[in-house]
């Protein structure tokens, strides 16, 4: 069914984008927030609404999300951030979506009503499914998908949900219900005319359940070099292969926007997970270009070109992008689970501050962390040691110690969890990196950015648009469209804001990233033994 809409609509749109000058809209849901920004054909910001979410800790190591509050939130702020800017449907060439990758919904097809919560992608209440894998099965994941079995994906999350909701598998095994990630949901909802459902919905046009390679990639249950479900991964794990969304593009025609107002009609042209979304909106379009986005946690994406890299140093495999019938590209990733999360603890837990900005001077009140080190473990540790089982510490305190140090101390930890990545990325490469393009919500930190640079040994460079992760999803859309005519269009559009280059001194930062070292094995095992204990 998509391959045939695209078919009939791709044509028509894009003789009609070209002949006048628009913008894109792009829907970005992550984990704590949603955001609909609107660009020009410049891949500048016209128009921005947000609104967070709530944040649901059912129990320790447990994280959910309410999929209800985060549909009604989306149609909400692409209603508001085309009114913000007086912008009608027909000024909009096309809705990109970018989303938080692992986060798992299962809903039913009849009714659309979710059967659980979204189980968020920080989630570790799915370890003894992972553990209960035999080693050759976590073999073949990690060499059909390039992803280690962990509870950070979607396969066993979707199996705790059919394990664990009373009457979820037998009505999974009459084809009742559906899964998909962030992503799926939206487009499930924004191409269905009515929450009714049955006869009336299929007379007026079924809602698209579809997913794109990025997302797929994510869950454990695509093969990497096929691009398709694989059925014996889906076996092991449980899954009817029934409830899983069709595998689509990055850039292509999926559907229309039903319904919402001000957008009503305008088709649905660009899927990307927000990690690959803003790889693509920070142009690196080339083998050997990286970028790092700061935000709940960070992701390091390094561009491999249309061949999967296996990683031996602790690095997901992954697929960057798929612009239409292109071949993928593909990219290596270090996932690191707390960096901008981390800030928000200090903030809502500690009550060290009360705004997320206020962080930086605090930190800068003092000359360096006091021998302090903060390790974030606080959902195991991902890139580049997959430990579920570790949790955070505070290591190195003394009386001298303040919050301002331990302020620093955690901006310090974003940076020091990113080297990591970067040196088992040089590895697995072979080439090292020469500077670093980075976005997300902490580059504003200009403190950080500094101690980055300094830490990499590299230049950090800024882009002017800091939004990137919306704008990988814009351009993506435009793509399908033809608002954007091809990928040396959208590397053109890329500018740097500034550059932070490396000042300190080779020896006293290795000295600090060996400190943090020592720090991180203090994590190693805790969860294991306080469960043995407990």
């Amino acid at each position: 069914m998509v391959d045939h809409l695209a078919n009939q609509l791709t044509g028509t749109l894009a003789k009609w984008t070209k002949s006048k000058r628009g913008y894109v809209m792009s829907v970005d849901q992550g984990t704590t927030s949603t955001r609909c920004i609107i660009f020009d054909a410049k891949g500048c910001i016209v128009s921005v609404s947000q609104l967070e979410h709530k944040q649901i800790f059912p129990e320790p190591g447990w994280v959910e999300h309410d999929p209800d509050e985060i549909r009604k939130n989306s149609r909400r702020v692409m209603a508001d951030a085309a009114a913000r800017a007086d912008i009608s449907a027909d000024e909009i060439a096309a809705v990109g979506i970018t989303n938080q990758r692992e986060t798992t919904v299962v809903w039913d097809r009849e009714t659309g009503k979710p059967v659980y919560n979204a189980i968020v992608w920080q989630d570790t209440r799915t370890d003894e499914i992972v553990d209960g894998l035999s080693d050759e099965q976590k073999q073949m994941f990690l060499e059909r998908t390039g992803l280690p079995a962990s509870t950070y994906f979607s396969g066993p999350k979707i199996r705790w949900i059919l394990d664990n909701v009373e009457g979820v598998r037998e009505r999974a095994a009459n084809g009742e219900l559906a899964f998909g990630t962030i992503d799926s949901w939206l487009i499930w909802e924004f191409t269905r005319r009515s929450r009714r459902g049955g006869k009336a919905e299929e007379s007026q046009g079924r809602a698209q359940h579809v997913t794109d390679v990025t997302n797929a990639s994510r869950t454990m249950l695509m093969d990497l070099k096929t691009q398709k479900w694989d059925p014996e991964l889906c076996e092991a794990l449980g899954i009817p292969m029934s409830m899983l969304p069709e595998i689509v593009s990055s850039s292509e025609v999926v559907g229309k926007i039903r319904r919402t107002g001000p957008v009503q009609g305008v088709p649905i042209s660009g899927i990307l997970g927000d990690q690959q979304a803003a790889t693509f909106g920070q142009a690196c379009l080339e083998p050997g270009e990286a970028k790092n986005t700061y935000g709940t946690g960070n992701f390091l994406l390094l561009n491999t070109g249309t061949e999967p890299q296996w990683s031996e140093h602790g690095l997901i495999t992954t697929i960057a992008y798929r612009i239409g019938n292109s071949p993928a590209v593909y990219a290596l990733e270090g996932s690191i689970a707390v960096t901008g999360s981390l800030v928000q603890w200090l903030r809502d837990n500690l009550g060290f501050f009360t705004k997320a900005e206020e962080i930086e001077p605090l930190a800068r009140s003092v000359k360096d962390n006091g021998g302090c080190y903060v390790v974030p473990a606080f959902s195991g540790l991902l890139a580049p040691h997959w430990r579920p089982e570790a949790r955070g510490v505070i290591a190195g305190l003394t009386r001298y110690v303040t919050k301002a140090h331990i302020a620093r101390a955690a901006l310090e930890a974003t940076a020091f969890q990113t080297r990591e990545v970067v040196e088992a990325m040089n590895a697995d490469s072979g080439v090292p990196l020469t500077c670093l393009k980075v976005d997300g919500g902490m580059v504003a930190n200009s403190l950080l950015m500094q101690f980055q640079a300094d830490q990499l040994g590299v230049p950090v460079i800024v882009p002017k648009v800091s939004e990137t992760t919306a704008l990988g999803a814009a351009y993506a859309a435009g793509l399908a469209v033809g608002f954007f005519s091809d990928l040396d269009e959208i590397r053109s559009l890329w500018k740097e804001e500034h550059t932070y280059t490396p000042e300190a001194d080779k020896d006293e930062r290795d000295h600090a990233f060996a400190n943090w070292n020592e720090a991180v094995t203090r994590t190693f095992g805790w969860a294991t033994a306080t469960k043995r204990r407990g």
